[in-house]
C-alpha cells in the first residue's frame, strides 16, 4: 500500500541580483513535526525543485544562532516580520509566503543589506567609548530600577524587524528609525556611557531623527525581544527637548 507524504507548501519571493525584478516561485517540503521555516529552506536547499518539478537555485536566506539570538533570519513571513527560526509551521497558515523585508535593499532573494541601521547606530554613538585596553577595574554601580531597564533594552539584536514594521521608515525618509533611539536611551543610561549623552541626544536632533516617528506604535507590536520601544521613544522625546532649551539657554 502506497503511502501519501504530507507536504508544506511555500510561496517564496525570489530576487536574482540587486537590480533584478523579484518574481515568486512555490515549493513544496515533506513535513516533520516542529520544523520552523529556516528547516523548510534548508530543505529546498538540498533539494532545490520547485512545485512544478522543475529544478532551480536554491534559495538564499540569512541564519546563525537558530535560537531568536542573532537576529540575522529576519523576514517577511505570511505578510509580518518575524524571525524564521521562530516561526514554526505548525502555526502558520498555508501556503506559506515568504519574503524579503522590504525596508532593505534586496541583495538576493531572502538576503537584504541593512546597512540603514548600522549607519544609524554609528550615527548616535551606540557604544561606550574607552580609551586604552588596559584594565580600568569595575565601573560604577547601577541602580537596580536602571538597572532593569537597561537589560531589556540591551535585548536588541538589530534584526531589522521593528525598522520594516514602521511605516515612517522608507526610501523617501531618512528616519533613524526605533532600534537607534532606544540604543540612545540604553548608553545613556549607562554611568561610563552618559559622558556621551549630549552627544546622543543631538543626533536625534538632527533632521532624520526622532522627529520623524509618527507614533504608529508598529515597532513595540512587531519586536521579537518585547523591548518597550515606544517607552523609549517618549523618553527621548523628553530628554531631546530638554536639551533643546539648554542649547537655548547657552547661546
Amino acid at each position: 500500500m502506497s503511502t501519501v507524504t504530507k507536504t508544506v507548501k511555500f510561496l517564496i519571493t525570489r530576487q536574482d541580483t540587486p537590480e533584478s525584478a523579484p518574481y515568486k516561485e512555490e515549493f513544496e517540503v515533506p513535513y516533520r513535526p516542529g520544523m520552523n521555516v529556516i528547516s523548510a529552506l534548508q530543505e529546498i536547499q538540498r533539494n532545490p525543485v520547485n512545485s512544478g518539478g522543475g529544478g532551480t537555485a536554491p534559495v538564499c536566506w540569512e541564519s546563525n544562532c537558530l535560537e531568536e539570538v542573532c537576529g540575522a533570519c529576519s523576514m517577511v513571513i505570511n505578510g509580518k516580520p518575524r524571525q524564521a527560526c521562530a516561526a514554526l509551521v505548525d502555526k502558520l497558515e498555508q501556503p506559506i509566503s515568504v519574503a524579503p523585508m522590504s525596508t532593505f535593499p534586496v541583495v538576493r532573494d531572502l538576503v537584504i543589506d541593512r546597512s540603514r541601521m548600522f549607519r544609524a547606530l554609528k550615527k548616535v554613538k551606540a557604544w561606550i567609548p574607552i580609551d586604552g585596553t588596559y584594565d580600568l577595574g569595575p565601573g560604577p554601580r547601577m541602580a537596580e530600577k536602571k538597572r532593569q531597564w537597561a537589560y531589556e533594552l540591551s535585548k536588541c539584536m538589530t534584526c531589522g524587524v521593528c525598522v520594516e514594521a514602521c511605516p515612517n521608515v522608507n526610501d523617501k525618509t531618512n528616519f533613524i528609525g526605533p532600534a537607534a533611539i532606544s540604543q540612545v536611551r540604553l548608553f545613556n543610561s549607562h554611568p561610563t556611557g552618559e559622558m556621551n549623552k549630549d552627544e546622543r541626544l543631538d543626533a536625534l536632533m538632527e533632521d532624520d531623527g526622532i522627529e520623524g516617528c509618527g507614533n504608529s506604535q508598529n515597532c513595540v507590536r512587531s519586536c521579537p525581544k518585547g523591548i518597550p520601544l515606544t517607552t523609549s521613544i517618549a523618553e527621548m522625546n523628553k530628554e531631546t527637548t530638554k536639551r533643546m532649551f539648554k542649547r537655548w539657554l547657552s547661546v
